[in-house]
């Protein structure tokens, strides 16, 4: 998982929505003397495993972002950027995804996840409710049929779980 960068990743996002894209998560990896600025993007309304961002708009976007970072205080005079597609196991990383891929299996990670499952569950996404409290909560039903409500606040991970046809 990539360091976040708060402040930068908004500005990234509005350049991406600017393209035509949408940003799915960015941050700094790799180590002091090896910089590496990832940016996962995706298509609006693109469907795991059905098209989706090409490698050459990937390649477009990080010629377009280039110049920019270059010069943007705050970034290292050498660095390296990485534009990607999120892949088929694409995480959700804001509340528009838990409602966009409703249908969807996925696989969440959290501390003390409902029905005393540990820290993983796997199952469909049936969206987004209001908890008491006014706290947002992802509704998961489970392989045996239980549904859980999982608060957002709880949520360390989460993607999708693509099933590959044979």
């Amino acid at each position: 998982m990539a360091v976040p960068l708060p402040d930068l990743e908004r500005e990234i996002d509005l350049r991406l929505e600017r393209m035509g894209f949408e940003l799915v998560e960015a941050g700094w990896v790799g180590s002091p003397k090896r910089p590496i600025l990832r940016i996962r993007m995706d298509l609006p309304d693109s469907v795991p495993g059905k098209g989706g961002v090409s490698v050459a708009q990937c390649a477009a976007v990080s010629r377009a972002l280039e110049l920019w970072l270059d010069d943007h205080p705050g970034i290292p005079e050498r660095y390296v950027l990485e534009v990607s597609s999120p892949g088929v196991d694409r995480p959700l990383t804001r509340e528009r995804d838990w409602v966009r891929f409703r249908g969807q299996i996925v696989r969440v990670k959290g501390k003390n996840l409902p029905g005393g499952r540990g820290n993983r569950l796997e199952g469909e996404l049936l969206g987004l409710e209001d908890g008491d409290g006014g706290e947002v909560a992802a509704a998961i039903l489970l392989e045996g049929g239980e549904r859980v409500r999982i608060p957002l606040n709880r949520v360390e991970g989460a993607h999708l779980v693509y099933r590959w046809e044979s």
